[in-house]
């Protein structure tokens, strides 16, 4: 089979570069093209673009991008006609994809939706559309399957990639390059410059209260030691690149920026504190449009408030010093461990890569 797969931000790398093993042990003649990071291009295949540059954060950094995105739809088009693939793998990243997706479909080109689009949150009216232009929607939180019935659309939970990946990882056991006596407090600020540029300061805001711990910046690949230096400003604090897992299994609590991060941290069963600040025109446009009660992976799949969540104006210096305090606490850390291990439960166990691998070839053979 030829695939055709579509990744746009480093998480969406990762789960496509494990759905991509899986389906070459399906399919030992399988061949990949696709858009995506380094991960993928691990698995083989060939790459058209790199999804750093794709990635625009917010409704103001889109519209100023809007000429590039448009231009890269316009070329993801044309690329994937001249090649005609068996199949079109999309992963998350919907205001990409569902254009590409409505394309494919008008030109009879089979239609996966790996991890889907966060209809749930805004936009639920997107789901008529996804029921014309997508012929399986494989999904990975517990929720979403009953959220699609109610729209009378099937579609197939396979259980959370993150499980493996960080199961698969702790068996490594790989050191952390930080060495200290002290216990570690991880700081997760994102990936992108902007987003950086305003959570690193929030989190350093709270260092010289916590003296006797060691504060470590889990670094972006994508962004240079001297764009952190200049933030970090002299402080004592560390930081490490492309160590964030070892980061999370040698830390004491963590402070994470919103996302993917959050889910991460609690399978790595790290106390968070979960931080989020945005634009105040993007914030303003999101808190009109968002139809969820958290910000959080863990609270939403948890529904329920598990971990703390800071979030705009609540995210100050103080608010950030008591919950950090919070977090240190045996009586606070054991309920919220309690709650990870339940998190585990109703994530669907192993086998999430296997399982969509499995569903999507066997659609194809009976298609």
């Amino acid at each position: 089979m030829n695939f055709y797969i579509i990744a746009g931000e480093a998480s969406g790398d990762l789960h496509a570069s494990n759905l991509m093993k899986e389906l070459k042990m399906l399919d030992t003649g399988a061949s990949f093209r696709y858009w995506g990071g380094d991960l993928m291009k691990m698995q083989g295949g060939e790459l058209v673009k790199h999804y750093k540059e794709l990635s625009f954060m917010g409704f103001t950094e889109v519209l100023m991008n809007l000429r590039t995105i448009l231009n890269n739809i316009d070329f993801c088009k044309k690329d994937i006609l001249s090649h005609r693939p068996d199949a079109l793998i999309l992963v998350d990243y919907p205001g990409f994809n569902l254009r590409i997706a409505e394309f494919a479909k008008q030109n009879n080109i089979k239609v996966f939706y790996y991890i889907s689009p966060q209809v749930w949150a805004w936009k639920q009216s997107r789901v008529h559309k996804i029921k014309l232009i997508v012929d399986k929607m494989l999904v990975i939180l517990p929720f979403e399957k009953e959220f699609y019935k109610r729209f009378d659309y099937d579609v197939d939970f396979v259980g959370h990639p993150l499980l493996d990946a960080v199961e698969k990882y702790k068996e490594l056991s790989l050191p952390l390059s930080v060495e200290t006596d002290k216990p570690i407090i991880a700081l997760l600020p994102g990936s992108r410059k902007q987003e950086i540029k305003t959570m690193l300061p929030l989190m350093l805001s709270v260092v010289d209260k916590f003296k006797d711990y060691c504060f470590v910046v889990a670094g972006a690949p994508s962004q240079s030691k001297e764009f952190y230096h200049e933030i970090i400003n002299g402080l004592d604090v560390k930081i490490v690149f492309n160590e964030t897992y070892q980061l999370l299994q040698k830390s004491h609590a963590a402070l994470v920026t919103s996302g993917t991060a959050t889910l991460e941290t609690a399978l790595f069963g790290v106390p968070e504190v979960v931080c989020y600040k945005g634009g105040l025109i993007s914030y303003t446009i999101a808190k009109q449009l968002v139809k969820v009660n958290y910000v959080s992976l863990v609270n939403l799949i948890m529904d329920k408030e598990i971990v703390k969540e800071l979030i705009q104006n609540d995210l100050t210096e103080n608010n950030l010093k008591v919950e950090l305090e919070k977090l240190l606490q045996p009586g606070t850390r054991d309920i919220m461990m309690d709650s990870y291990t339940e998190l585990k439960t109703k994530l669907g166990g192993a086998g999430a890569s296997k399982k969509a691998a499995g569903l999507i070839m066997g659609y194809l053979k009976k298609h």
